[in-house]
C-alpha cells in the first residue's frame, strides 16, 4: 500500500508512491499542513517525462478521475527544461520547500509531480488508481509480460468510518501473527494476520490464510469487532464450542482460475472467460434469470414479494 496504493499492485512498471507527509507537516501551504496535522497523508507520484506525454487536457481529466475515489483535488508541479516550475501551488511554498519536494521525488526536467493530500484511504485509493491510469496513458505497461508477487501480513482490522468501529479486513477467522499477539489488547489496529494473496499483473488470482484454532483468541477477535459475549454466543456459539474439543492448526488457499485465465488471455473483463456471464444488469441470457417466482415457492421460504408490476 505504501509503495503502490494497492494490495494487488501491477509491478510491470514503476511510478511508486512517494511519502511527503513530514514535508507537509512543516510547510506553509495550509491545505497540505492541515491534512498532515489531522493524521492524514500527503503522497505523490513522479510521472517521469510526463511533460512530453501528458497534455493539460490529460491532467484535467486525471483530476476528475481521482475525484471518483474521494480526492478533493489533484495538485501537480511540472518541471520545465530550464528547471523552472509550472504549477498553481508553488506560490504557496518557499523556494526551499519546493526544492525539497522535487528532491524527495527525484524530480528532473520534463517530469510532472502529482500529489493527493487526504485521509489515508482516500490517498491510497486515488493514487493507486492514478498510477494505473498513468501507466496506460504513458504506455509504460508491457502487455506481454507476466509479473507475479505474494502479498502477505495483511492487517487484522480496518476502521469503518461509517459505523465508527473496526471490522475484519479479510474475515474474523484469520490467525494473528505470533509476534503480534501482544498488540491485540492495546493496539489491535497494528496486529497482522497470517494471510497471503498471489497477484499477477494487478489481479488477485489466489488467496488464503492460516486460521485461528484457539477458543480464547477467537472470542477476543469477536470482542474487538464489537460483539458482546451474548452476541458472539448467539451467532458463533457452536463454533466457539467446537474449539473446546481440540482443533489442529489449519489453513488453505483458493485460486480463481477464471481470473487467472482473464490475465493470461489479456482480457479486461472476467465475463469474457466464464461460461455463462451475467449482463451488466445481472441477467443470465441462457436461463433468462431472474424470472418469475411462484407464490408457493416464496411461502416455503417465508418470503414476501413487494414488487408491483408496472401497468402498460
Amino acid at each position: 500500500m505504501e509503495r503502490y496504493g494497492s494490495d494487488k499492485p501491477d509491478i510491470r512498471f514503476g511510478l511508486e508512491l512517494c511519502d511527503l507527509t513530514e514535508i507537509a507537516r512543516n510547510c506553509n501551504f495550509k491545505v497540505f499542513k492541515d491534512v498532515a496535522e489531522k493524521g492524514g497523508l500527503l503522497k505523490g507520484i513522479n510521472a517521469k517525462n510526463g511533460a512530453e506525454k501528458l497534455s493539460r487536457k490529460d491532467i484535467d481529466e486525471l483530476t476528475k478521475f481521482v475525484s471518483i475515489y474521494g480526492a478533493k483535488g489533484l495538485a501537480w508541479i511540472k518541471i520545465n527544461e530550464d528547471k523552472s516550475y509550472t504549477s498553481v501551488i508553488t506560490k504557496f511554498f518557499t523556494e526551499e520547500e519546493v526544492e525539497n519536494i522535487v528532491k524527495t521525488m527525484n524530480g528532473e526536467p520534463g517530469d510532472i509531480l502529482f500529489f493527493v493530500a487526504d485521509k489515508p484511504k482516500v490517498v491510497y485509493d486515488s493514487l493507486g488508481n492514478l498510477r494505473l491510469q498513468l501507466g496506460e496513458l504513458m504506455n509504460l505497461i508491457n502487455k506481454d509480460e507476466y509479473k507475479f508477487l505474494w502479498v502477505v501480513d495483511f492487517p487484522l482490522l480496518e476502521w469503518n468510518e461509517e459505523d465508527k468501529r473496526y471490522k475484519a479486513q479479510h474475515h474474523p477467522f484469520t490467525a494473528i501473527k505470533s509476534e503480534d499477539m501482544h498488540l491485540i489488547d492495546k493496539e489491535p489496529e497494528k496486529a497482522r494476520t497470517v494471510t497471503y494473496d498471489i497477484v499477477l499483473n494487478g489481479s488477485e488470482i489466489g488467496g488464503g490464510s492460516l486460521r485461528i484454532f484457539k477458543e480464547e483468541i477467537q472470542a477476543k477477535v469477536f470482542q474487538m469487532l464489537g460483539l458482546t459475549y451474548e452476541e458472539a454466543q448467539e451467532k458463533f456459539g457452536f463454533f466457539l464450542e467446537a474449539f473446546k474439543y481440540g482443533a489442529p492448526p489449519h489453513g488453505g488457499i483458493a485460486f480463481g482460475v477464471d481470473r487467472f485465465l482473464m490475465v493470461l488471455l489479456k482480457e479486461d473483463s472476467i465475463r469474457e472467460v466464464i461460461p455463462f456471464p451475467k449482463t451488466q444488469k445481472g441477467q443470465c441470457l441462457m436461463t433468462e434469470a431472474p424470472g418469475n417466482v411462484e407464490q408457493n415457492q416464496l411461502r416455503d421460504l417465508y418470503l414476501k414479494s413487494t414488487y408491483k408490476k408496472e401497468e402498460k
